[in-house]
């Protein structure tokens, strides 16, 4: 089978180091193998929040940290929610094919209910997977780079995609997970890395707010630095962190460390970590907005043509 990659982010802030070594590094790798859609998923950014923010920068900074990091628009289409009306109708029928219940009891969803920033809990919240589910699916999209904590929301696209060919046609394709074998990045508090925690090291930071980031990350009292990611998760974190800029075991970098304690672990760290960043960072300084959106506009376009062809299939499957 021919594959396709569907993958993308909310435009609710810049980029930090977990996306990068999440996904944004499989992206790069993978644009070279596989038709890919990354998707700038600005409607998704009100499930958890009363106020979208400031929407339209955050696409720019969006865009400008794709650029970046390596993708390239003439091989990947990068588009918007908004821009594709037919993605966004694929919900109607798709939201026929699940039950309450299911919505009720995705994890994913009541871990970002936990986080929400909403007074109360909008609707939209409980069909974010639905609405997922049609961003896979409107591409035919086989393969969706996600973590861990993601895969309730593939579940639940392969659930719809298969109800859709019983009830209706064999429209859709059931896609997989693509899970990525690298370790897991955790916030400078030890929790999940996250913009709306305040616990990333943006992308697009600058060496010295970097360093200040890093001063603040939480470790323990004890003076030997050692690699245990049981007893001492947030020195475990750091060092896994340091190992991935530097290509190097945590281990080894915590033999080196040896009793210097935490001073001369964040040294090493921030080190590592501005080194790894200094050529994504100039990189990110010699692209143009405007730059940006000539390649967002393509996207768009790309997109919502195979959005059009893939809404029709559905009427037609359903007899509309």
């Amino acid at each position: 089978m021919d594959h396709i990659v569907l993958t993308g982010d909310r435009p609710t802030g810049p980029l930090h180091l977990g996306h990068y070594f999440g996904s944004l590094a499989n992206r790069v790798a993978l644009q070279d193998t596989y038709p890919m859609y990354v998707l700038i998923a600005d409607y998704q950014v009100i499930t958890d929040r009363d106020r979208p923010g400031e929407i339209q920068r955050n696409v720019t900074d969006l865009l400008l940290d794709y650029l970046a990091v390596g993708l390239d628009p003439a091989k990947v289409a990068i588009f918007r929610h908004s821009a594709i009306p037919e993605l966004n109708q694929l919900m109607l029928p798709f939201l026929s094919l699940v039950s309450v219940a299911e919505l009720s009891r995705n994890p994913t969803v009541k871990d970002e209910i936990a986080h929400s920033s909403q007074q109360t809990v909008n609707g939209l919240m409980f069909t974010y997977p639905v609405h997922q589910a049609a961003d896979i699916l409107f591409c035919k999209g086989t393969l969706v780079p996600v973590g861990r904590d993601q895969l309730p929301h593939v579940e639940m696209t392969r659930l719809v995609a298969r109800r859709f060919n019983e009830r209706y046609a064999a429209v859709f394709p059931v896609p997989e997970a693509m899970m990525g074998d690298g370790p897991l990045v955790k916030g400078l508090d030890g929790g999940k890395m996250s913009k709306s925690r305040g616990n990333a090291i943006p992308l697009s930071a600058t060496e010295d707010e970097t360093a200040a980031l890093i001063r603040k990350a939480r470790t323990d009292s004890e003076r030997l630095i050692t690699f245990d990611e049981r007893d001492r998760p947030e020195v475990a974190n750091l060092l896994t962190l340091a190992a991935l800029c530097l290509g190097r075991p945590q281990r080894e970098l915590a033999d080196e460390i040896g009793y210097g304690g935490a001073a001369a672990l964040k040294r090493l760290v921030t080190d590592a970590v501005n080194d790894f960043l200094r050529p994504i960072r100039r990189r990110r300084r010699e692209h143009t907005a405007e730059e940006a959106h000539v390649a967002l506009a393509e996207g768009n376009r790309r997109a919502r043509e195979r959005a059009i062809t893939t809404l029709d299939e559905v009427r037609d499957a359903m007899k509309f």
